[in-house]
């Protein structure tokens, strides 16, 4: 699929759109590791609207990484709101973001999403939905 805007929705100089190719895409196409956890939660985010299940595991804790991971059918992803981001030492951090979606009706994602760092690479871990 091809991508002009990244589906996170970041913007650089002007307010204008940044690219996937330069934005998540480094991260999910090229496998670079993510500078920090907003970075990864924001990958996250634009693989869940692409559809990119083997990204979502990858960078998915092997903690707590399911088996396997099906995405819903007919989802369709509006937007991302990054809430707070919080770096609690080198290797853990928290961010919390809204994400929006319909998929028969529209419901928001609260979640504030637990990260590690191994190995130079952040996963996510887990998160509490409010």
């Amino acid at each position: 699929m091809s991508v002009s805007a990244c589906p996170c929705g970041r913007t650089g100089a002007g307010d204008k759109p940044v690219a996937f190719a330069d934005c998540c895409g480094r991260w999910i196409e090229r496998g670079d590791p993510a500078p920090d956890a907003e970075h990864l939660m924001r990958s996250r985010y634009s693989a869940f609207v692409l559809g990119r299940v083997e990204y979502l595991q990858a960078s998915w804790h092997p903690s707590t990484r399911p088996a396997d991971l099906a995405l819903e059918p007919g989802v369709k992803w509006l937007g991302l709101a990054l809430k707070r981001h919080r770096v609690i030492d080198a290797d853990h951090a928290e961010v919390e973001f809204v994400a929006s979606r319909v998929g028969g009706r529209g419901q928001r994602l609260h979640e504030t999403s637990r990260f590690v760092r191994e190995g130079g690479r952040w996963f996510y871990v887990d998160g509490d939905t409010r």
